[in-house]
């Protein structure tokens, strides 16, 4: 294994790992903590 072996196997780890945080930050089931966390800082106390 050379170091280029080694490259192309952290940019593959490195785009998997950028799709998945996509996919999570993307997904229905986060909506509703992402929306209120968006709204602290209009909210008055």
């Amino acid at each position: 294994m050379d170091i280029n072996d080694l490259r192309s196997i952290v940019t593959v780890v490195s785009m998997l790992t950028f799709v998945g945080i996509v996919v999570w930050a993307w997904s229905k089931r986060n909506q509703a903590g992402f929306e209120e966390a968006a709204r602290l800082p209009l909210h008055d106390d």
